[in-house]
């Protein structure tokens, strides 16, 4: 979406909570100043860490300003939530986070420290990637969702299934999926995405939701065994695998995803100037292709499309929660 295309759809829109439109004939301040600051809410090297980078990387080159990234890891995402509410709505600070941070965090925490709506301006949703259900090739004798179904309620507190730990995208999945299936195994919660599909691999648990990215090569080694994605489309990484709607199990649509936003009362023209150079480094075919290869699809979509978007998986999550009695560790 260009320029004028956003500033169009904005004034044609209600206002956004995050976002402060400016009176007639305020002009725009100038952009950027001095160099941006990409505050990234987890270590460097996971999903929100890359993403932030190759938007760092390819913007810097076209703003005139060195944008450079900064970790801040700790409390789920909040320490770095904190600084960025606290910043200047002056597109000098952004925030690249996960659905974790954005949606998960504020269906699962009542006490939450900020409020990723209220306190936070959208810019993008930067990217997504499904979830696949998988299963230990070897001590799971199934290779459809139906089957699986069957084998899980045949087997009754004999089954369980690894996550990244409590309140995490992949448990929350799992949640939704037993609610869908009325199926029950036991939750092992881990410390992070690569231990729970150690243990998986290992045969210590039997299925598993997991990215895209952790488990490809171990499908495509036939340790694991692929049971559907949680897209609206194949993968094109695993393009013989059912969606979970070709499964048999419709309305499963579950993504990861990666936002970028930025501090609350944006002005709406330096939101507009912000999102057109945010968009247009992830959109760089060299990013495309980067976050492509490793299970990642580019979005970019407009502020209000992600805003809409966020909202909706908040209220997603909260239901599963509640329903499943998920209480934050």
């Amino acid at each position: 979406m260009n320029r004028r295309s956003l500033l169009a759809t904005l004034a044609a829109t209600p206002l956004l909570p995050g976002i402060a439109r400016a009176q007639g004939g305020t002009q725009p301040p100038e952009w950027p100043t001095r160099p941006v600051t990409v505050v990234v809410p987890f270590v460097a090297g996971g999903p929100s860490d890359i993403v932030a980078r190759s938007i760092a990387n390819r913007m810097g080159q076209t703003i005139g300003q060195p944008v450079v990234a900064e970790n801040r890891p700790g409390a789920n995402g909040e320490v770095a939530a904190r600084q960025v509410v606290r910043a200047a709505p002056d597109g000098h600070t952004l925030f690249v986070g996960s659905i974790g941070v954005f949606a998960i965090n504020t269906a699962l925490r009542p006490n939450l420290g900020y409020d990723p709506i209220r306190e936070l301006t959208p810019i993008t949703m930067a990217v997504t990637t499904p979830n696949v259900l998988v299963v230990n090739a070897e001590r799971v004798p199934v290779r459809t969702l139906p089957e699986l179904v069957a084998w899980l309620r045949a087997n009754v507190g004999r089954t369980s299934y690894s996550t990244s730990g409590v309140g995490s995208s992949d448990h929350l999945t799992m949640e939704l999926f037993k609610q869908r299936t009325g199926t029950d195994p036991v939750h092992v919660p881990y410390q992070g995405g690569a231990a729970a599909a150690t243990d998986l691999i290992a045969g210590n648990v039997q299925l598993s939701f997991q990215n895209l990215g952790t488990v490809a090569a171990h499908i495509q080694g036939g340790r694991l065994r692929a049971i559907c994605v949680t897209s609206e489309a194949r993968n094109r990484i695993l393009p013989d695998v059912p969606t979970a709607a070709e499964a048999g199990l419709s309305d499963f649509v579950v993504t990861s995803w990666q936002a970028v936003m930025a501090p609350a009362a944006m002005p709406e023209a330096l939101l507009a100037r912000v999102h057109g150079a945010v968009v247009e480094a992830l959109k760089h075919p060299e990013n495309i292709q980067r976050l492509n290869a490793i299970g990642f699809d580019v979005v970019g979509n407009s502020p209000a499309e992600y805003r809409s978007f966020q909202q909706a998986e908040i209220e997603r999550w909260r239901q599963v929660v509640r329903v499943a009695s998920i209480r934050a560790e």
